[in-house]
Protein backbone atom coordinates (compact mmCIF):
# COMPACT_ATOMS: atom_id res chain seq x y z
CA UNK A 1 0.00 0.00 0.00
CA UNK A 2 0.71 3.77 -0.83
CA UNK A 3 -0.17 5.89 1.76
CA UNK A 4 -0.33 9.73 1.06
CA UNK A 5 0.33 11.63 4.53
CA UNK A 6 -0.51 15.57 5.06
CA UNK A 7 2.74 16.59 6.29
CA UNK A 8 2.35 20.55 5.97
CA UNK A 9 2.13 21.60 9.37
CA UNK A 10 5.45 20.48 9.95
CA UNK A 11 6.66 23.26 7.94
CA UNK A 12 8.38 26.06 9.87
CA UNK A 13 7.49 26.49 13.51
CA UNK A 14 6.02 22.82 13.89
CA UNK A 15 4.48 22.41 17.13
CA UNK A 16 2.64 19.57 18.51
CA UNK A 17 0.60 18.63 14.76
CA UNK A 18 3.63 19.09 13.34
CA UNK A 19 6.16 16.80 15.44
CA UNK A 20 2.92 14.34 14.87
CA UNK A 21 3.06 14.45 11.19
CA UNK A 22 6.78 14.13 11.01
CA UNK A 23 6.98 11.35 13.39
CA UNK A 24 4.11 9.33 11.56
CA UNK A 25 6.09 9.89 8.21
CA UNK A 26 9.57 8.75 9.50
CA UNK A 27 8.40 5.74 12.06
CA UNK A 28 5.83 4.41 8.99
CA UNK A 29 9.13 4.43 6.65
CA UNK A 30 11.44 2.67 9.51
CA UNK A 31 8.26 -0.03 9.67
CA UNK A 32 8.67 -0.46 5.61
CA UNK A 33 5.29 1.40 4.50
CA UNK A 34 5.77 3.64 1.09
CA UNK A 35 4.50 6.32 2.42
CA UNK A 36 4.56 9.93 -0.08
CA UNK A 37 5.11 13.19 2.56
CA UNK A 38 2.66 16.26 0.79
CA UNK A 39 3.59 19.50 1.89
CA UNK A 40 4.71 23.14 -0.02
CA UNK A 41 7.34 24.90 2.19
CA UNK A 42 6.90 28.08 0.58
CA UNK A 43 3.29 28.22 2.40
CA UNK A 44 3.46 28.91 5.89
CA UNK A 45 0.89 26.84 7.56
CA UNK A 46 -0.59 29.59 10.16
CA UNK A 47 -1.54 32.20 7.74
CA UNK A 48 -5.23 31.04 7.48
CA UNK A 49 -5.31 31.86 3.13
CA UNK A 50 -2.03 29.85 2.79
CA UNK A 51 -3.99 26.98 5.17
CA UNK A 52 -7.11 27.49 3.15
CA UNK A 53 -5.06 27.10 0.02
CA UNK A 54 -3.35 24.09 1.38
CA UNK A 55 -6.11 22.47 2.35
CA UNK A 56 -8.53 22.35 -0.41
CA UNK A 57 -6.55 22.78 -3.34
CA UNK A 58 -3.12 21.71 -3.42
CA UNK A 59 -3.60 18.80 -0.84
CA UNK A 60 -6.15 16.93 -3.06
CA UNK A 61 -4.03 17.71 -6.06
CA UNK A 62 -1.10 16.54 -5.29
CA UNK A 63 -2.62 13.12 -3.29
CA UNK A 64 -4.18 12.62 -6.56
CA UNK A 65 -0.80 12.57 -8.35
CA UNK A 66 1.24 10.84 -6.10
CA UNK A 67 0.14 7.57 -6.74
CA UNK A 68 -0.97 6.61 -3.19
CA UNK A 69 -4.11 3.99 -2.65
CA UNK A 70 -4.41 6.39 0.60
CA UNK A 71 -4.64 9.94 1.80
CA UNK A 72 -3.61 10.12 6.00
CA UNK A 73 -4.93 13.95 6.90
CA UNK A 74 -3.18 14.09 10.10
CA UNK A 75 -3.93 17.80 10.64
CA UNK A 76 -7.64 18.17 11.83
CA UNK A 77 -9.05 18.98 8.43
CA UNK A 78 -9.82 17.10 5.06
CA UNK A 79 -10.16 18.62 1.49
CA UNK A 80 -13.58 19.32 0.87
CA UNK A 81 -13.09 17.14 -2.97
CA UNK A 82 -11.25 14.53 -2.84
CA UNK A 83 -10.21 11.77 -5.16
CA UNK A 84 -9.18 9.06 -2.71
CA UNK A 85 -10.04 7.25 0.43
CA UNK A 86 -9.20 9.32 3.15
CA UNK A 87 -8.50 8.80 7.07
CA UNK A 88 -7.91 12.00 9.59
CA UNK A 89 -6.77 12.26 12.92
CA UNK A 90 -8.92 14.77 15.06
CA UNK A 91 -6.35 15.80 17.66
CA UNK A 92 -9.03 17.82 19.71
CA UNK A 93 -12.52 19.73 19.04
CA UNK A 94 -11.00 22.85 20.56
CA UNK A 95 -12.38 24.98 18.23
CA UNK A 96 -15.44 24.31 19.25
CA UNK A 97 -15.32 24.31 22.48
CA UNK A 98 -12.38 26.78 23.88
CA UNK A 99 -11.81 28.98 20.94
CA UNK A 100 -14.22 31.71 21.54
CA UNK A 101 -11.82 34.34 21.18
CA UNK A 102 -10.49 33.66 17.66
CA UNK A 103 -11.92 34.91 14.42
CA UNK A 104 -15.10 33.64 13.38
CA UNK A 105 -14.22 32.50 9.78
CA UNK A 106 -11.32 30.42 11.64
CA UNK A 107 -13.37 28.73 13.93
CA UNK A 108 -16.27 28.41 11.62
CA UNK A 109 -13.67 26.51 9.20
CA UNK A 110 -11.70 24.21 11.91
CA UNK A 111 -15.05 23.74 13.39
CA UNK A 112 -18.44 23.21 11.77
CA UNK A 113 -16.86 22.82 8.50
CA UNK A 114 -14.33 20.25 9.15
CA UNK A 115 -17.16 18.99 11.36
CA UNK A 116 -19.05 17.97 8.54
CA UNK A 117 -15.71 16.69 6.21
CA UNK A 118 -15.41 14.12 8.81
CA UNK A 119 -18.15 12.00 8.03
CA UNK A 120 -16.60 11.24 4.87
CA UNK A 121 -13.22 9.87 6.38
CA UNK A 122 -13.34 6.15 5.83
CA UNK A 123 -11.89 6.44 9.70
CA UNK A 124 -11.22 8.94 12.36
CA UNK A 125 -8.07 8.37 14.66
CA UNK A 126 -8.07 10.60 17.71
CA UNK A 127 -5.19 11.42 20.37
CA UNK A 128 -6.70 9.81 23.45
CA UNK A 129 -10.08 8.86 25.33
CA UNK A 130 -10.71 11.96 26.05
CA UNK A 131 -10.97 13.15 22.47
CA UNK A 132 -12.94 10.13 21.01
CA UNK A 133 -15.52 11.41 24.08
CA UNK A 134 -15.26 15.11 22.57
CA UNK A 135 -15.98 14.17 19.39
CA UNK A 136 -18.59 11.51 19.87
CA UNK A 137 -20.29 14.38 21.80
CA UNK A 138 -20.57 16.49 18.77
CA UNK A 139 -20.32 14.04 15.66
CA UNK A 140 -22.98 11.96 14.71
CA UNK A 141 -20.97 8.81 13.41
CA UNK A 142 -21.09 5.23 14.59
CA UNK A 143 -18.02 5.17 17.62
CA UNK A 144 -16.88 2.02 16.27
CA UNK A 145 -15.29 4.45 13.68
CA UNK A 146 -13.09 6.42 15.62
CA UNK A 147 -10.23 4.64 16.74
CA UNK A 148 -7.81 5.93 19.77
CA UNK A 149 -4.21 6.19 19.10
CA UNK A 150 -1.77 7.26 21.23
CA UNK A 151 1.15 9.70 19.13
CA UNK A 152 4.09 8.50 19.57
CA UNK A 153 7.19 10.89 21.22
CA UNK A 154 10.68 10.84 19.67
CA UNK A 155 13.32 8.84 20.35
CA UNK A 156 15.78 12.07 21.57
CA UNK A 157 13.03 12.83 24.80
CA UNK A 158 13.71 9.32 25.68
CA UNK A 159 17.53 10.05 25.10
CA UNK A 160 17.44 13.16 27.60
CA UNK A 161 20.47 12.92 30.45
CA UNK A 162 18.84 14.59 33.35
CA UNK A 163 21.17 17.19 34.85
CA UNK A 164 18.80 19.16 37.02
CA UNK A 165 20.51 21.94 39.42
CA UNK A 166 21.48 25.36 39.57
CA UNK A 167 20.58 28.38 42.46
CA UNK A 168 17.55 28.96 39.95
CA UNK A 169 15.80 26.04 39.29
CA UNK A 170 13.73 25.77 36.27
CA UNK A 171 9.68 25.25 35.83
CA UNK A 172 9.90 24.79 31.90
CA UNK A 173 6.57 25.39 30.42
CA UNK A 174 6.36 23.76 26.64
CA UNK A 175 3.74 24.61 24.34
CA UNK A 176 1.90 27.75 22.52
CA UNK A 177 1.63 30.77 24.11
CA UNK A 178 -2.49 31.06 23.77
CA UNK A 179 -5.12 31.07 26.20
CA UNK A 180 -6.11 27.85 26.65
CA UNK A 181 -2.73 26.53 27.63
CA UNK A 182 -3.22 28.52 31.01
CA UNK A 183 0.35 30.03 31.22
CA UNK A 184 -1.50 32.94 33.78
CA UNK A 185 -2.08 30.09 36.30
CA UNK A 186 1.49 29.17 37.06
CA UNK A 187 2.53 32.74 36.94
CA UNK A 188 0.01 33.58 39.67
CA UNK A 189 2.22 30.45 41.82
CA UNK A 190 5.39 32.25 41.23
CA UNK A 191 4.66 35.18 44.17
CA UNK A 192 4.67 31.95 46.46
CA UNK A 193 7.54 29.91 45.39
CA UNK A 194 11.22 31.00 46.22
CA UNK A 195 14.01 30.86 43.86
CA UNK A 196 12.15 29.65 40.75
CA UNK A 197 11.94 30.86 37.60
CA UNK A 198 9.70 29.82 34.63
CA UNK A 199 10.60 29.76 31.25
CA UNK A 200 8.01 29.75 28.21
CA UNK A 201 9.05 27.90 25.23
CA UNK A 202 6.56 27.78 22.22
CA UNK A 203 4.90 30.61 19.14
CA UNK A 204 3.79 33.75 20.96
CA UNK A 205 -0.06 35.24 20.55
CA UNK A 206 -1.47 38.18 21.64
CA UNK A 207 -2.33 36.10 25.13
CA UNK A 208 1.39 36.78 25.76
CA UNK A 209 1.55 40.43 26.11
CA UNK A 210 -0.99 39.68 29.15
CA UNK A 211 1.10 37.18 30.85
CA UNK A 212 3.93 39.83 30.86
CA UNK A 213 1.62 42.21 32.49
CA UNK A 214 0.56 40.23 34.81
CA UNK A 215 3.81 39.11 35.91
CA UNK A 216 5.01 42.47 35.91
CA UNK A 217 1.92 43.26 38.36
CA UNK A 218 3.33 40.90 40.32
CA UNK A 219 6.32 41.67 41.45
CA UNK A 220 7.75 38.56 39.06
CA UNK A 221 8.35 39.77 35.75
CA UNK A 222 12.34 38.84 36.07
CA UNK A 223 11.73 35.56 37.06
CA UNK A 224 9.14 34.73 33.68
CA UNK A 225 11.24 33.66 30.36
CA UNK A 226 9.30 33.61 27.41
CA UNK A 227 12.14 32.45 24.84
CA UNK A 228 9.44 32.10 21.85
CA UNK A 229 9.96 29.30 19.77
CA UNK A 230 13.77 27.51 20.56
CA UNK A 231 15.45 24.89 18.37
CA UNK A 232 15.26 21.30 19.36
CA UNK A 233 18.54 20.98 20.82
CA UNK A 234 17.44 24.02 23.52
CA UNK A 235 14.84 22.44 23.86
CA UNK A 236 15.96 18.74 25.05
CA UNK A 237 18.74 21.03 26.78
CA UNK A 238 15.50 22.48 29.01
CA UNK A 239 13.71 18.56 29.47
CA UNK A 240 17.67 17.97 30.86
CA UNK A 241 18.36 21.02 32.94
CA UNK A 242 14.48 21.91 34.33
CA UNK A 243 13.25 20.98 37.70
CA UNK A 244 10.03 20.36 36.82
CA UNK A 245 7.81 20.55 33.85
CA UNK A 246 4.45 22.24 34.21
CA UNK A 247 1.34 21.84 31.69
CA UNK A 248 -1.43 23.55 32.84
CA UNK A 249 -3.82 23.72 30.02
CA UNK A 250 -7.51 23.93 30.47
CA UNK A 251 -8.13 21.61 27.19
CA UNK A 252 -5.68 18.85 25.55
CA UNK A 253 -6.22 16.36 23.08
CA UNK A 254 -3.27 14.54 24.16
CA UNK A 255 -0.53 17.26 25.84
CA UNK A 256 2.66 16.38 23.90
CA UNK A 257 4.52 18.59 26.31
CA UNK A 258 3.04 15.81 29.03
CA UNK A 259 4.42 12.92 27.26
CA UNK A 260 7.02 14.20 26.39
CA UNK A 261 8.52 15.26 30.01
CA UNK A 262 7.17 11.60 30.98
CA UNK A 263 9.97 10.08 28.53
CA UNK A 264 12.53 12.23 29.44
CA UNK A 265 12.31 11.49 33.42
CA UNK A 266 11.56 14.87 33.99
CA UNK A 267 9.01 15.38 37.17
CA UNK A 268 5.78 16.67 36.12
CA UNK A 269 2.77 18.60 37.18
CA UNK A 270 -0.14 18.73 34.92
CA UNK A 271 -3.78 20.09 35.24
CA UNK A 272 -7.25 18.39 36.40
CA UNK A 273 -8.50 19.33 32.84
CA UNK A 274 -8.91 17.31 29.33
CA UNK A 275 -6.42 14.40 28.41
CA UNK A 276 -3.99 15.56 30.92
CA UNK A 277 -4.67 13.09 33.77
CA UNK A 278 -5.32 10.26 31.06
CA UNK A 279 -1.92 11.08 29.73
CA UNK A 280 -0.04 11.30 32.61
CA UNK A 281 -1.24 7.73 33.74
CA UNK A 282 -0.62 8.44 37.60
CA UNK A 283 3.25 9.29 37.06
CA UNK A 284 2.24 13.60 37.78
CA UNK A 285 0.86 15.74 40.16
CA UNK A 286 -2.70 16.62 38.99
CA UNK A 287 -3.33 20.18 40.04
CA UNK A 288 -6.73 21.83 39.79
CA UNK A 289 -6.21 24.16 36.64
CA UNK A 290 -7.37 26.96 38.23
CA UNK A 291 -5.54 27.05 41.95
CA UNK A 292 -2.18 29.21 41.67
CA UNK A 293 -1.88 28.14 45.52
CA UNK A 294 -1.96 24.59 44.54
CA UNK A 295 0.03 24.74 41.63
CA UNK A 296 2.80 27.05 43.94
CA UNK A 297 2.10 23.63 46.57
CA UNK A 298 2.93 20.74 43.87
CA UNK A 299 6.01 22.93 41.92
CA UNK A 300 7.96 23.04 45.20
CA UNK A 301 6.90 19.62 46.00
CA UNK A 302 9.04 18.49 42.77
CA UNK A 303 11.92 21.04 43.29
CA UNK A 304 12.51 20.70 46.94
CA UNK A 305 11.58 16.71 47.01
CA UNK A 306 14.33 14.39 46.72
CA UNK A 307 12.19 11.39 45.73
CA UNK A 308 10.73 13.68 42.97
CA UNK A 309 13.54 12.79 40.28
CA UNK A 310 13.92 9.03 41.22
CA UNK A 311 10.20 8.80 40.93
CA UNK A 312 10.14 10.13 37.52
CA UNK A 313 13.23 8.31 36.32
CA UNK A 314 11.26 4.99 37.35
CA UNK A 315 8.46 5.88 35.40
CA UNK A 316 10.34 6.61 32.24
CA UNK A 317 10.12 3.12 30.95
CA UNK A 318 6.93 3.01 31.29
CA UNK A 319 5.91 6.02 29.58
CA UNK A 320 8.46 5.25 26.73
CA UNK A 321 6.85 2.06 26.03
CA UNK A 322 3.16 3.91 26.13
CA UNK A 323 4.33 6.63 23.53
CA UNK A 324 6.40 4.09 21.05
CA UNK A 325 6.19 5.27 17.62
CA UNK A 326 5.92 1.57 16.73
CA UNK A 327 2.83 1.14 18.52
CA UNK A 328 1.40 3.69 16.96
CA UNK A 329 2.42 2.80 13.63
CA UNK A 330 1.12 -0.77 14.65
CA UNK A 331 -2.27 0.56 15.49
CA UNK A 332 -2.23 3.13 12.41
CA UNK A 333 -1.41 0.41 9.77
CA UNK A 334 -4.38 -1.74 10.79
CA UNK A 335 -6.81 1.24 9.96
CA UNK A 336 -4.98 1.75 7.07
CA UNK A 337 -5.64 -1.47 6.01
CA UNK A 338 -9.18 -2.30 6.83
CA UNK A 339 -9.72 1.63 5.04
CA UNK A 340 -8.63 0.64 1.91
CA UNK A 341 -10.93 -2.87 1.87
Amino acid sequence: MIVAIDGQLAVGTATGIGEYARGLVDALRVAGVDVRELAEPALDPWRFDRRLLWDQVLLPMRACASGAQLLHCTSGTMPLLRTLPTIVTVHDVAWLKVQAHAKAYARWYFGPFSLKRYRGARAIAVDSNFSRDELLGVLDVAPERVHVVYPGVAADFAGVRRIPGGDEPIVLVPGTVERRKNLEVVIRSLPLLKKVRVVSVGPATPYARECTALADSLGVGERVEFRGYVTRGELLDLYARCAVVAVPSRYEGFGYAAAQALCAGAPLVVSDRSSLPEIAGGDARVVPADDPAAWARELEGCVADSHAGANASAAREKAIARFAWSATVAAMCRIYDAASR
